[in-house]
């Protein structure tokens, strides 16, 4: 009989139980995810800085703003890669967005009030401060239409600064920033699309309604293949590019209309899987080597099993779980190169700091997260509509707060929508959201080093 010893099984067994572990995980997956995301991001801004500032400046912005497009009939549509990328790669990233907002509105860390208060009320205060401190540098002209770019929090940097401090901070620290940067998220979508909207078309934007019906109508009737969703998605993010309102936003109808149910509930599943096994057991034969199945009947119930299991998972997860390496390592990168260069000098330097825009964003993504976060939070706290996470206190939400100020991404596309009609102003709000996001990210870790530093040298 061709038996496995006890040392092969271990040796098989020992691997298969570390990946189980990984996959019973998400939140761990996830955070090695923006942890990985946002070293690849900062390589990406280096590079992008390197090449704006180097003879190879003028190739950059040539290929940055070549035009293509297509045409069919009497669409057009044509415009410069950068566009391409920030009006149709950046889709991607908002779906992601809105499958993860939808994922915590329904199961996550917002999906009842007891749990969303906290993190939401200090999101608002870290969305409202920051947009204020930006209005007392700047409460009129050309400038005052970047209001919105202090708003967002950069969830891959700020995620990857605080995984540096390891176990030395609270997990529930790490949940607290998640479900504050999701909020965060929501509130700055928002923003895009109440504020940054241009002239309407109102052709196209009710043939996006349509298309999103068409959507919603599909989650309706129970399918749940991809292929669907993503061919009419094509279409509403079409029809939203003609009509006015920011493309990207269709990323966030498509998530919405995703089907986040799985065909089968956790008791149906279990039944089904068990009763598999057991049938796979009845035909288990003791001559068979344990490498390898005895027969036709257990290979088909192997892949029974794991098309349930497929099943088993919602659109919404795999679609997000799919989408999260895509983003994090592709998506995000390409826009940091393509966005993220901007000319140093001593001179641009100088300018750029004697301008009310660099030092509306600087302190608003400093000062103004950091009071908005954990000043709101401790009212909330105070008042009663929320407590802190087990294992926290108002010192851990500072750190947050600090945090926070990491604006990258979304601060950079909203840059670009508010101040389009004024090149010159995008460079020197960028140049404030890299010098703050910097401080931010220092100043966090620092804090939350001290801070957990003396926790553990307290005397219990």
């Amino acid at each position: 009989m061709n038996t496995p010893t006890q040392t092969e099984s271990a040796l098989y067994v020992a691997p298969l139980e570390k990946f189980y572990q990984r996959l019973i995980s998400p939140i761990e997956q996830f955070v090695h995810r923006q942890t990985s995301g946002g070293i690849v991001l900062m390589a990406c801004i280096v590079i992008a800085m390197i090449i704006v500032n180097s003879p190879a400046e003028d190739i950059y912005r040539r290929v940055t703003h070549l035009y293509f497009g297509f045409q069919v009939g009497n669409f057009e549509l044509k415009k410069s890669l950068i566009h391409w990328i920030n009006d149709g790669l950046m889709v991607i990233f908002f779906l992601l967005v809105g499958l993860e907002i939808k994922r915590e509105i329904m199961v996550g860390e917002l999906s009842t009030i007891s749990k969303a208060a906290l993190p939401a009320i200090a999101a608002l205060g870290g969305m409202v401060m920051p947009a204020l401190f930006y209005l007392l540098f700047n409460p009129e002209g050309d400038a005052r239409s970047g209001w919105g770019i202090p708003m967002a929090t950069d969830i891959a940097f700020a995620v990857g600064v605080l995984a540096l401090l390891g176990k030395r901070v609270p997990s529930s620290v790490m949940t607290f920033l998640l479900a504050l940067a999701i909020a965060d998220d929501l509130g700055a979508v928002i923003v895009i699309g109440l504020f940054y909207t241009k002239d309407l078309y109102l052709t196209y934007l009710f043939l996006a309604g349509a298309f999103w019906l068409v959507l919603l109508v599909l989650n309706l009737l129970g399918v749940r293949a991809m292929l669907p969703y993503l061919l009419v998605g094509f279409l509403l993010w079409l029809a939203m590019l003609k009509s006015g309102v920011h493309a990207t936003l269709a990323g966030i109808l498509i998530a919405i209309a995703i089907p986040a149910r799985p065909k089968y509930d956790p008791k149906k599943f279990s039944d089904a899987i068990r009763a598999l096994i057991d049938t796979f057991d009845m035909h288990q034969s003791r001559s068979s080597s344990w490498q390898t199945f005895a027969s036709k009947e257990q290979a088909s119930l192997v892949e029974a099993i794991e098309t349930i299991a497929d099943e088993a998972a919602s659109p919404l997860r795999k679609l997000e779980s799919n989408l999260h390496g895509f983003s994090a390592f592709f998506i995000i990168p390409v826009f940091a190169l393509a966005n993220g260069g901007v000319a140093v000098d001593w001179e641009s330097l100088s300018h750029a700091f004697q301008n009310s825009v660099t030092l509306g964003v600087l302190f608003g993504l400093t000062i103004g997260k950091l009071i908005g976060i954990s000043g709101f939070a401790w009212l909330a706290v105070k008042f009663g509509l929320g407590a802190f996470p087990e294992g926290t206190s108002l010192k851990h939400i500072i750190g947050v707060g600090w945090l926070g100020g990491i604006g990258f991404t979304m601060s950079i596309f909203i840059a670009d929508l508010a101040l389009d009609t004024t090149p010159a102003l995008i460079d020197v709000a960028k140049m404030g959201i890299l010098c703050a996001s910097l401080v931010a990210g220092i100043s966090g870790y620092l804090w939350l080093y001290i801070v957990s530093t003396a926790n553990q040298t307290q005397p219990s």
